[in-house]
């Protein structure tokens, strides 16, 4: 998945149903989605075929048959979920934010915290002052380190506070880490290529 800007909900008709992929318009506009592919607007298409669709939005899966009208201002579940759809060399992208700034990330259960360079946390007004300071070992020489808490992070519906993160001084890691300081905080679950977050109460 791509790094997405922030929009209101969408009206969404199922203009064309086809295996693995749909025409769909989109607040007006026809997006001709494949599985896996994320429309401008927000929109992934998780599955399809001549009678149905199934699509991601705003963190919620909806289904959706030929020339059917839905706008995503519905009832929410009362599970809060989130489903991440397999993406390049098997890894799990999804678009989000970080202190309500627009942020990309890929999910690392190997990674300690979140994790970003220090270009994203310029970008995203992260405040490395009075950040605490160390040295890290990588495959390009030893780097300065800086460990910062997050006041917010949200992927989907789902939004923590307090999330603690690491920020690399020099151009890697080329992602934003989604790593264990958030994913600790989620009950998560994989089946056929589709990475579930459930919130925790």
């Amino acid at each position: 998945m791509f790094s997405l800007p922030i929009f209101a909900s969408p009206e969404i008709i199922a203009s064309g149903l086809f295996k693995d992929k749909a025409m769909l318009t989109i607040d007006g506009t026809a997006r001709l989605l494949r599985v896996g592919v994320s429309s401008p607007e927000g929109v992934t298409l998780l599955s399809s075929n001549s009678q149905q669709a199934s699509i991601l939005v705003e963190g919620q899966t909806i289904t959706l048959r030929l020339s059917e009208r839905i706008s995503t201002a519905f009832k929410k579940p009362e599970t809060i979920e989130v489903k991440i759809p397999r993406g390049r060399k098997g890894h799990f992208f999804t678009a989000g934010s970080i202190n309500g700034r627009p942020a990309k990330f890929m999910v690392d259960t190997g990674a300690t915290s979140v994790a970003m360079n220090i270009n994203e946390a310029r970008r995203l007004g992260i405040d490395l002052r009075t950040a605490s300071s160390g040295y890290a070992s990588t495959a390009g020489g030893v780097v300065e380190t800086f460990r910062v808490t997050l006041d917010k992070v949200s992927v989907g519906s789902i939004t923590l506070y307090n999330i603690a993160a690491s920020v690399v001084d020099g151009d890697h890691p080329t992602d934003i880490l989604l790593g264990n300081s958030f994913l600790s905080k989620v009950e998560m679950t994989e089946r056929a290529g589709i990475l579930v977050f459930r919130k925790k109460f």
